[in-house]
């Protein structure tokens, strides 16, 4: 699989907490001869009230804190995602590509003010916590969100691995805010997992989109065939609670599994901002049925390879509508250590369809559904055995009572409907699309 990928730098939505992203330059455009030009008026007043800060504040301001200030501000109106980094902020975003440092495993962004939770990461101390996808983060310990950067966040929920932090959390379908408290830990994410859901009907979770994420699912769809006698007869693709990745990985996944034809495509007012991707020859698993399961945290990478799928009609979109995260940013080092996050384009599905706002809405959706076993202890029903005076079996069988032991120990494990019904209907859908492709 091969592709071009630019020298600029694309980079997960919000800001990250235990997430690998890539890092790199980008170019600012230049000012168009046709362009408004500058504000004077508006510069004027800026002047003006920064003179005014400077002599009647009530207490002594610095000028670079002032201007840094400004610049965040100006960035701010702008969307969610475009930001300034001072070098502090900088450093930490390049951290991710470690791949091991410590945080609570979430992704995050900004709300009406709030801390809001993109998703969690499998395996993470959020994950194990509870925290879900949606979650507005009103309290960090004892203090009040509001009116915090996402950065002064991000910074107060990072920390020594083995302490503690209290989040108080308002989730949709709660009468109140509670609090949940999690353990910091060092964060290690292992991108792909899989497993055979049934004989011959793999399963590949993807957890966020690494720099290798397109080369390890090709070794781990690899071990699937083999535990499969060398082909498989369909595979499921989970992308549920995916924050996104770098962009050359989710063009790899997609490329894995379509032969031909455009994967993606970006559009901004920056000509390194215009760039198109295509697949190369050869699907990894020869034309098998495919089914990509997504909800409400699956969002920009996730979204991209989501989109590429069903637009070349390869597989089937399973789940809840994804997140809508489809603009790309720029991340342009700038003096001193500093840096600025940009917004530069937008992404594009095949058939032109923008994700940013409007997310991707899977071909079957799937409300969050939990299946739970009827509770029958409260009243046993009568059976022959139970009938005073009952005819014996007339039988022995003295291996009866490991049968019964061992149903009971199945009764006791939850089945696949009960753990995950989605995952659930989508094997049930890949092995139906299996018998009609025979």
């Amino acid at each position: 699989m091969k592709f071009s990928f630019r020298n600029i730098s694309l980079v997960t939505m919000g800001a990250i907490l235990g997430v690998g992203i890539t890092i790199g330059h980008g170019v600012m455009a230049e000012r168009d001869a046709g362009d408004t030009p500058l504000p004077l008026e508006e510069m004027r007043a800026f002047t003006e009230i920064f003179g005014k800060i400077k002599s009647d504040y009530v207490e002594a301001t610095d000028d670079k804190e002032l201007l840094e200030n400004a610049i965040r501000g100006m960035l701010s109106g702008l969307d969610p995602h475009s930001a300034y980094l001072s070098p502090e902020g900088y450093k930490e975003l390049q951290v991710g590509t470690s791949g091991e440092f410590g945080g609570l495993g979430i992704e995050v962004g900004m709300e009406d003010g709030f801390v809001k939770v993109v998703s969690p990461i499998d395996d993470t101390p959020a994950q194990k916590a509870g925290m879900q996808a949606g979650d507005l983060i009103i309290r960090l310990d004892d203090k009040a969100v509001k009116g915090m950067t996402l950065n002064e966040a991000v910074k107060l929920m990072r920390g020594k691995p083995g302490t503690d932090i209290v989040l108080t959390v308002v989730r949709d379908g709660t009468d109140a805010p509670f609090k949940v408290t999690i353990t910091r830990a060092v964060i290690k994410v292992n991108s792909i997992k899989k497993r055979m859901l049934e004989p011959g009907f793999g399963y590949i979770r993807i957890t966020q989109f690494q720099s290798n994420t397109g080369e390890n699912l090709v070794e781990e769809i690899s071990k699937l065939k083999k535990e499969a006698d060398g082909e498989l007869k369909g595979l499921i693709l989970d992308l549920r609670n995916n924050p996104g990745g770098v962009l050359n990985a989710a063009v790899a996944v997609s490329d894995a599994f379509l032969e031909e034809g455009l994967i993606v495509y970006t559009e901004g007012r920056i000509n390194d901002s215009q760039m198109r991707f295509k697949a190369t020859p050869t699907d990894i698993i020869k034309g098998k049925p495919l089914v990509v399961l997504v909800n409400e945290g699956s969002a920009s990478a996730s979204e991209i390879v989501a989109g590429a799928l069903q637009d070349h009609k390869r597989a089937i979109i399973l789940g809840a509508p994804t997140f809508g995260k489809g603009s790309v940013q720029t991340v342009i080092p700038i003096a001193k250590g500093a840096a600025l996050k940009l917004t530069t384009a937008r992404y594009y599905t095949p058939s032109g369809r923008s994700i940013q706002a409007e997310g991707i809405v899977p071909d079957i959706e799937l409300e969050k559904l939990k299946i739970s076993a009827v509770d029958t202890t409260a009243f046993d029903p009568i059976k022959e055995a139970d009938l005073s005076r009952h005819l014996e079996n007339g039988e022995e069988n003295p291996e009866a009572s490991g049968k019964d032991a061992s149903k009971d120990k199945a009764k006791d494990e939850p089945s696949l409907a009960e753990r995950d019904y989605q995952l659930y209907e989508a094997l049930n859908l890949i092995k139906g699309l299996h018998i009609l492709q025979r």
